[in-house]
């Protein structure tokens, strides 16, 4: 996994734009002497269309005798997307990476982390003639983390790190793409979702749905948890992106998986929704809500100084933030 992981970050910050060269023949004014240059000149012919984004974003509060108290704090969170889109008449190949990691530092707590992202997904579809926007597609979802994550104030034992979980999504189904790819809509009745949890300690824990370890009545373990667990279901997942003022963008993603073989008709759910203010060409604002419900990820409480595992819970984000943005 973690040379899939390599493949895809080397895939996007290496691919570049083809180009070619053609010789320009110049004539000097006293028609005697031809000087021949080399222009670099854009390959027309080419069908990928690449778009690139980095930005980061940064909140600082500071607090000196004031009368009502607060603490100072300062938060950062480097984002970054990006795409290659390769298409022709009936052939379609989109590719996404997208990366965040953001940090909080306030007055007499140690640094703690405020997100934490890599997502990867390819979708190859095909259609039968240009009139169409529906496509018989197969799609490939990567989920995952970079570091630790910590149920504070508890910073010593983690509930989740890189790969533990990481979730793939492999399936077969039909989507509708409009052309500028802002209004995407795919079914798939045929998707495998993998959990993986490579962490053997969370493993025997049975985090994430992995089945947990075994133990005889004296605490000797008997078989390790496994690491990883597969499901078959329904995979819908939904994109609308739209400048609904000037300036304006509001861009929706929604995911819904259910699986057929445990418990059909629980739904787990992914909603991402992000309002983009543009102040100009590099400055944005932008406000988000992140909405995630997994009946296998079970939510951690602190009780008389134990961490406590209780049921699942809908699980809540909201950002707000101003940052600079560069896209190329």
């Amino acid at each position: 996994m973690t040379k899939l992981l390599s493949f895809a970050c080397l895939f996007f910050f290496f691919s570049i734009n083809t180009f070619s060269q053609k010789i320009i023949t110049t004539i000097q004014p006293d028609k005697s002497v031809k000087v021949a240059k080399l222009v670099p000149v854009k390959d027309t012919l080419s069908h990928w269309t690449n778009k690139n984004k980095i930005g980061f974003d940064i909140s600082e509060i500071a607090f000196v005798n004031w009368n009502a108290g607060g603490t100072s704090s300062i938060s950062g969170l480097l984002k970054t997307k990006f795409n290659r889109v390769y298409a022709t008449d009936n052939y379609s190949w989109s590719n996404e990476l997208i990366m965040r990691y953001g940090l909080n530092k306030q007055d007499g707590i140690e640094l703690r982390k405020t997100e934490d992202a890599f997502q990867f997904s390819s979708t190859l579809g095909y259609r039968k003639d240009t009139l169409s926007n529906w496509y018989h597609s197969a799609k490939f979802n990567l989920n995952t983390q970079f570091t630790n994550g910590y149920s504070y104030p508890n910073k010593e034992i983690s509930v989740s790190s890189p790969f533990a979980p990481a979730y793939i999504f492999l399936g077969l189904g039909a989507e509708y793409a409009t052309k500028k790819k802002d209004e995407m809509l795919y079914l798939s009745p045929f998707t495998s979702k993998i959990t993986f949890v490579l962490d053997q300690r969370l493993a025997n824990l049975g985090a994430f749905g992995v089945v947990k370890a075994v133990y005889d009545l004296n605490g000797n373990l008997i078989s390790e948890g496994e690491r990883a667990k597969i499901e078959l279901g329904f995979l819908l997942t939904a994109l609308y992106k739209k400048e609904i003022l000037k300036n304006i963008t509001l861009e929706n993603r929604l995911s819904l998986y259910s699986d057929y073989i445990n418990n059909f008709g629980n739904i787990d759910i992914d909603y991402d929704l992000m309002l983009d203010l543009k102040v100009n060409e590099y400055v944005k604002t932008n406000i988000g809500l992140h909405i995630i419900y997994d009946d296998d990820i079970k939510a951690k409480e602190e009780l008389n100084g134990n961490q406590v595992t209780v049921g699942p819970k809908t699980q809540l984000k909201q950002v707000l933030g101003v940052g600079i943005l560069y896209q190329f």
